[in-house]
């Protein structure tokens, strides 16, 4: 279990530093304050790539620990949370890409456009942005019930004391309802209100399983 530890702590260290590095004084809601903020950070394109190099980190480290609970006869749901893990992963690099890569160069593009063209550059960063929330939001909305089914599989394991496993259930259903929100409302107040709480406490507990899998035989 020791490769899936460090990569559950690798993996939870990159995704804090890259979330630290991103800019977040600007109403996201607000397309002209955000894409201001966002052109103006020359850090951008990195922190973005950090924190999809730390999600593919903790993937991995979830993908080590759903052959675990297999082995504790925490099958079906293993299986079912090792699929969503890796359908995460999937969903969480194409936003990236998306938000890390293509709306930088839309809002650069926007800053440096004469006159006559910035509106024209600002509704088309818009629509890469409109892009980028769908695919936040199906990434919040999937990662949510993947946190459920790893829940009730170290559920039915009993490697944790059932509150835990209830808490990670609990924190799965705020990131999913955080998803839900978010695609109706886009970058809300509510949707960080409820998705940013539940997002460090699952990375607090990704550390928690690290340290716990390093420990394990």
């Amino acid at each position: 279990m020791k490769p899936g530890a460090v990569c559950a702590i690798g993996g939870s260290v990159l995704l804090f530093a890259g979330t630290y590095l991103h800019p977040m004084e600007a109403d996201p809601n607000d397309a002209v304050e955000a894409f201001t903020e966002y052109a103006a950070d020359e850090l951008w394109i990195a922190s973005h790539l950090v924190q999809l190099t730390g999600f593919t980190l903790i993937v991995a480290a979830l993908l080590c620990l759903a052959r675990r609970l297999e082995a504790a006869n925490a099958a079906p749901w293993s299986h079912l949370a090792a699929g969503g893990a890796v359908a995460s992963l999937a969903v969480a690099t194409a936003l990236q890409a998306v938000d890390g890569v293509a709306l930088k160069v839309m809002v650069d593009n926007w800053v440096a456009a004469p006159a006559p063209q910035k509106e024209a550059a600002l509704y088309a960063a818009f629509a890469v942005r409109q892009v980028e929330v769908g695919l936040a939001s199906t990434a919040s909305l999937l990662f949510g019930l993947t946190v459920i089914a790893y829940g009730l599989a170290l559920l039915r394991a009993r490697i944790f004391p059932p509150w835990i496993c209830g808490v990670a259930i609990l924190l799965g259903v705020a990131s999913a309802i955080a998803g839900v929100v978010m695609a109706h409302a886009g970058f809300s107040d509510l949707a960080m209100t409820i998705g940013m709480p539940a997002g460090s406490l699952l990375l607090l507990g990704m550390l928690g399983i690290g340290v716990w899998m390093w420990q394990c035989k």
